[in-house]
């Protein structure tokens, strides 16, 4: 097949290994019939919902994890520059504070060029990654909607403790 040829079948759905990975663990997931799966998982901090969506045209596979923080309009400025400082932070995805309603998502992407297939280690990674994260910077967005400043909260949460209480 030369360089310019294009496959016509298509490549291999990624969802499937996020639901196999869900029923394994015996998290509620609902799949929309289409190129969306909807995860529902219990942290310590939030419950959060987690939609991964398969993009075919771009070969992209999305995780967007969202929990139940909605920012108010006052409070928006200061979560912005909040989101900012965490995501100098980081190495893998991103915080964004979704303008239409406030709500707090963090997202993720895996690119599958050439009709790669998403192994169970690549989704239980981003899985783990989201949930890791926001369970992480939860409480510095509690602290922003509680009137600090996203310095502080940031600084709050960069705490490093030693041992156990």
């Amino acid at each position: 097949m030369s360089s310019i040829e294009t496959r016509s079948a298509d490549p291999p759905n990624p969802l499937d290994v996020v639901q196999a990975l869900a029923t394994r663990n015996g998290w509620p997931f609902e799949d929309t019939g289409g190129d969306e799966i909807v995860l529902l998982v219990k942290g310590r901090c939030a419950d959060y919902q987690i939609f991964f969506t398969w993009m075919r045209s771009l070969e992209l596979f999305h995780l967007a994890c969202a929990f139940d923080l909605k920012a108010t309009e006052r409070r928006r400025s200061e979560l912005q520059q909040l989101v900012a400082l965490i995501n100098e932070q980081l190495w893998l995805g991103h915080f964004d504070l979704w303008s239409p309603d406030g709500t707090v998502v963090f997202r993720q992407a895996l690119l599958l060029a050439g009709q790669s297939c998403a192994s169970p280690s690549q989704c239980e990674v981003m899985l783990g990654t989201a949930l890791d994260l926001c369970e992480r910077y939860y409480p510095a967005f509690q602290f922003v909607l509680a009137n600090q400043s996203a310095e502080e909260a940031i600084a709050a949460v960069s705490l490093e403790t030693a041992g156990e209480a």
